[in-house]
């Protein structure tokens, strides 16, 4: 199997050394860049498995450069940033971020979100799922394309793809945010239940769905999210 290779765009040369180690010691080849449009630079040249990307850079910020990868690659992005506001981690993950690690972080904590993380988008498995349609939707997990039934494409980071395909997989069921974040983000994710609640924020708003009357994610009070778009036969 070949070697997977993380790029990590910080400005910060002691925190890209400290990550930079840490991933190499797990394996993975890092890259390495120190502003914005470098890194944009670097994701278009390289195109890495995996960029770790902080949000205040020089040049072009993390959000812009994160936007303008997401205009032309599906390459999962990890923000990397000292800010902890919803706010800004419902940006990012607008913008198509696949994971949100706030400094100060633990470099272990990180690797292991970045193996999650390639763990998703990488997987064999959804390679012999077939298309999945429902009333007003369409889910083809190995074009990882979704299709509103007026032909119109929906644009979804590679989580939230993730996200609604364990969603969609088993419609009608019940999943409290614990169970979907082991579907999706992973055993090993280290963070807060709401991250989950975020991404279907992101998710309907993507689909075009109404929370107060959802036609395909719906919400069950004090316990989780369920999907609620019949299966077409």
């Amino acid at each position: 199997m070949d070697t997977q290779r993380i790029l990590i765009v910080d400005d910060e040369p002691r925190i890209r050394m400290t990550v930079r180690d840490h991933l190499e010691a797990d394996g993975f080849e890092v890259l390495e860049a120190g502003d914005g449009p470098s890194g944009l630079a670097a994701a278009v040249r390289e195109q890495p498995d995996l960029v770790v990307l902080d949000v205040m850079l020089p040049g072009l910020d993390g959000f812009e450069v994160l936007r303008r990868i997401r205009a032309i690659s599906r390459t999962p992005v990890i923000l990397l940033t000292a800010r902890t506001e919803e706010l800004d981690r419902v940006i990012g993950f607008t913008a198509g971020s696949d994971d949100y690690v706030t400094k100060p972080f633990s470099p272990r904590e990180l690797a292991l979100r970045a193996r999650a993380v390639l763990r998703r988008t990488h997987s064999p498995e959804a390679e012999e799922d077939r298309v999945l349609r429902f009333e007003g939707l369409a889910i083809d997990p190995d074009a990882r394309t979704v299709t509103r039934d007026d032909d119109r494409s929906v644009e979804l980071s590679a989580l939230d793809f993730d996200l609604l395909m364990a969603l969609a997989r088993a419609p009608g069921r019940v999943f409290t945010r614990r169970g979907l974040i082991e579907s999706v983000w992973g055993r090993d994710f280290f963070g807060d239940e709401r991250v989950v609640d975020v991404h279907i924020r992101t998710l309907r708003r993507a689909l075009g769905d109404d929370a107060n009357a959802p036609q395909f994610v719906g919400t069950v009070r004090a316990i989780g999210y369920r999907f609620l778009a019949r299966p077409l036969s």
